[in-house]
């Protein structure tokens, strides 16, 4: 892997934002609903589980 192939993942990692936001919000209502976390934690799983998901898109898409 090189630096242009590191650099072009995080160029789509952007674009991937909109088809990673919907998983991260599932995973957050499910969380929340039958493990009981707080919206606090509701809240950082679903930007977390976003950036994570993204990334491994972007990865996907570079790499593939």
């Amino acid at each position: 892997m090189t630096t242009q192939d590191i650099v072009m993942i995080l160029v789509y990692t952007f674009p991937m934002f909109i088809f990673a936001i919907a998983p991260a919000l599932h995973l957050g209502d499910f969380l929340q609903e039958y493990y009981h976390i707080s919206e606090t934690t509701k809240r950082i799983v679903m930007v977390s589980g976003t950036l994570v998901v993204s990334l491994l898109l972007a990865a996907f898409l570079q790499l593939y």
